[in-house]
């Protein structure tokens, strides 16, 4: 279909200003967190050896969600709900940073949203011809896939850069199938993440400045994974089928989804919790190759970006659902395989907890034994230390497993 120069204008706008006001409120948050000392401590199971601040997820929520408002309506009920779900699990989010809720309380919050978008229609039509069952087990399906999606990104939230590079690179793909499928608010919105995610990444970027914890990834999963249901659904194309939609959805969200299936088979064969936090994920076993910590964040978005194009052309019956599905299934569980044989840096126990001491006695300590640390927009803060790690050390988010 023709897409209105009007709307074009309208979503490239909402991204400008989504831009701007993440990189702001970044620097922010960045300083509120500082001044209330919300920051993530050294720990045994993670590799970053400072004290950081992690509030950053409050400004990619609510940058983006304010650039957004501007072009949201009331007739666009399936873009509203995303819009409102999405930050009622980013609130959860922010809840899990401050006070560390239970996984239960996590996932009920996430289930319960998932369901409201249900309600108001953003399912996938699987079975739609199947009666009252065939809905029903698209309605699960959808919440499952939602709920999934959603904690693939805040595991993939565990070295700089990372999640919010894939986040920045895979939605003005799902944006321009909205905007060609007539969806324009929803569309302004993934631009808005996609742009708001540059701006963060000016503060996010190693060495990292600030992380944005479960209130940024959560969000950035929940929204992306509904986007991902909107416009993949079996009406949103002429000639859409069940195939053509199976094979487009893990597409759209590639790497999280074998992130998350590298973690799993590693933390089961370890005897670990899945929920358990490590340095095994994708980014870690491509940094034990030698590749840099930025490297590795490109990489990964890159990757995102090429695979979220095919999923596009797939989806739009352009490339072949059926052999592309084989494709899909066989590199996947390559990368699976392959990344179980890539060793990954294990500190001692003992080493993580000396360094672990270090970095709460040098976020506590008094202001005159402080070095300020550069920011990008306000020059420096009173409380934190130069970062005195590796070039390429990684700093993964306070609760990113």
């Amino acid at each position: 279909m023709t897409v209105p120069s009007s709307s074009i204008l309208a979503v490239l706008a909402t991204g400008g200003l989504a831009f701007i006001l993440v990189l702001v409120l970044t620097e922010v948050m960045r300083r509120i967190a500082i001044r209330h000392r919300l920051v993530a401590q050294p720990r045994a199971d993670r590799l970053h050896a400072i004290a950081t601040p992690y509030l950053g997820g409050v400004a990619i929520a609510g940058g983006t969600a304010a650039a957004a408002a501007g072009v949201a309506h009331p007739d666009a009920s399936q873009a509203l709900a995303i819009f409102v779900a999405g930050l009622s699990v980013s609130i959860v989010g922010l809840v899990d940073d401050l006070r560390s809720l239970s996984q239960t309380v996590r996932l009920v919050a996430e289930c319960l949203a998932a369901a409201g978008l249900v309600a108001v229609g953003v399912h996938v039509d699987l079975l739609a011809n199947a009666g009252v069952v065939g809905r029903s087990i698209d309605a699960a399906f959808t919440i499952i896939w939602i709920v999934v999606i959603t904690n693939s990104f805040n595991l993939l939230d565990n070295m700089d850069g990372a999640a919010a590079a894939v986040a920045f690179s895979t939605t003005p793909v799902l944006a321009l199938l909205a905007l060609a499928n007539g969806q324009r608010a929803v569309a302004a919105l993934l631009v808005a993440i996609s742009a708001g995610c540059a701006g963060f990444l000016v503060h996010n970027w190693h060495p990292a400045q600030i992380f944005m914890g479960d209130a940024g990834s959560l969000f950035l999963g929940f929204v992306i994974s509904s986007a991902t249901v909107l416009t993949c659904d079996t009406g949103g194309f002429s000639g859409n089928s069940t195939p053509i939609v199976i094979v487009a959805l893990p597409l759209m969200v590639f790497v999280p989804v074998v992130d998350t299936c590298t973690v799993l088979v590693s933390r089961l064969r370890a005897g670990h919790k899945w929920n358990h936090g490590g340095t095994d994920h994708i980014a870690h076993r491509l940094q034990a190759l030698g590749l840099s910590t930025s490297g590795t964040a490109l990489v990964l978005s890159l990757t995102a970006a090429i695979s979220a194009v095919i999923g596009a052309l797939v989806l739009t019956d352009i490339v072949p659902a059926g052999g592309m599905l084989f494709a899909c299934m066989a590199v996947g569980a390559a990368i699976v395989g392959l990344a179980q044989k890539v060793e990954v840096l294990r500190p001692s126990a003992a080493e993580r907890l000396q360094s672990g001491n270090q970095g709460v006695t040098a976020a506590t300590s008094n202001h005159g034994a402080m070095v300020a640390r550069s920011s990008p927009l306000a020059g420096s803060s009173p409380l934190l230390p130069v970062q005195r790690t590796a070039p390429d050390a990684t700093a993964p988010a306070m609760k990113a497993p």
